[in-house]
């Protein structure tokens, strides 16, 4: 029998508060279980704006402890009412340590359990992505979650630029990696289908990729782009690519006996010589 699993990625517009922000990704969420979907992907710090437009103390007061923050909680009951998988970004404060912040997805099972969380490893600090004011670099690594699904392994945002991270992702097993993403107009814009391709491309797994769209005018005159796609291992869009503009609930089947046949053509894991990349991890 074929590996096909469907999924679900919400390019979505900010509302205005949090509250309207999370009931908006709950109403989604049915919409895409009404389709099928099996598990879906928020974009990053999917209940607030993307306040990294500016540097201001007032959007410390975003943050949640994960797992046992009151959101994480929600989406944990309602991934088992939907026996969807959630992957949830959100802004994240430590448990251990007052002050200290972290811009993270939490992984839920279909059957509600929480598997665990990735804190994005690359942060920013440039004209309009001030994220260094509000998040420390995360410091768990790159895990990969076995879900319903399948394995899942997460990425946030600027980690894209980074290939490091990605491989770490397929050597640890990921067949669909998730990209949650919050990425304006400009410089960057033409690289959104060509890196996220080649990650998939060069570590022969699935990738869903996020960006918000709108101007979110109180922050800042940032235009999202939007643009969310799923991509195959050989690097070819399933389906469409999400409105430049407008919100979109993006719904594809992917099919998972692809990474197989991909791998045992393009034999990238076999023929890779780790023993001579040491002077990549050289500061």
């Amino acid at each position: 029998m074929p590996r096909i699993v469907r999924g679900a990625l919400l390019q979505a517009t900010w509302t205005g508060d949090k509250e309207s922000m999370i009931q908006k990704h709950e109403q989604y969420v049915h919409q895409a279980k009404q389709q099928g979907a099996q598990f879906m992907l928020f974009q990053e710090l999917f209940y607030g704006p993307y306040f990294c437009q500016v540097q201001d103390k007032k959007y410390y007061s975003y943050t949640e402890y994960i797992p046992d923050g009151p959101t994480t909680k929600r989406f944990q009951a309602l991934a088992k009412e939907t026996g969807m998988v959630l992957v949830v970004p959100m802004y994240e404060e430590d448990s251990q340590t007052t002050g200290i912040y972290y811009n993270t997805a939490a992984v839920i099972d279909a059957d509600g359990t929480y598997l665990g969380k990735y804190r994005k490893t690359h942060i920013p600090h440039v004209e309009g992505f001030w994220e260094k004011f509000y998040f420390r670099p995360g410091n768990l690594g790159y895990p990969v979650f076995q879900t319903a699904v399948g394995k899942i392994g997460v990425y946030i945002c600027y980690d894209r630029h980074f290939p490091e991270g990605a491989r770490a992702l397929g050597l640890n097993g990921a067949e669909i990696v998730l990209i949650p993403s919050a990425t304006s107009r400009g410089l960057s814009e033409y690289l959104w289908r060509v890196e996220q391709v080649s990650h998939s491309l060069a570590n022969g797994y699935f990738i869903g990729t996020i960006n918000r769209v709108g101007i979110e005018k109180e922050i800042g005159p940032d235009d999202f782009y939007g643009q969310s796609y799923f991509v195959d291992p050989l690097g070819q869009f399933v389906g469409a690519v999400g409105s430049p503009y407008d919100e979109e609930l993006i719904i594809r089947d992917l099919d998972l006996d692809v990474i197989s046949k991909v791998r045992q053509t393009w034999q990238f894991y076999r023929d890779r010589r780790p023993e001579m990349y040491g002077d990549l991890v050289k500061p």
